[in-house]
């Protein structure tokens, strides 16, 4: 689900480190919202990431 399906931004793996420098696995998850856009002549309900919202890459609807 946590997919941009414009840009297809999704999910960034890395590590957290802690203050002894030991590290273990996190996920950064994209900033992913559901939207209603216009798709087509019709209304579909989609995951956006905000980058591509705030950018003007998709007509709500």
């Amino acid at each position: 689900m946590a997919k941009c399906a414009v840009c297809g931004k999704g999910a960034l793996f890395g590590n957290n480190v802690s203050h002894s420098h030991r590290r273990s696995n996190r996920k950064y998850s994209a900033n992913i919202k559901s939207v209603r856009c216009k798709v087509g002549g019709g209304v579909k309900t989609q995951y956006v990431c905000t980058s591509c919202l705030r950018s003007g890459k998709v007509e709500r609807a």
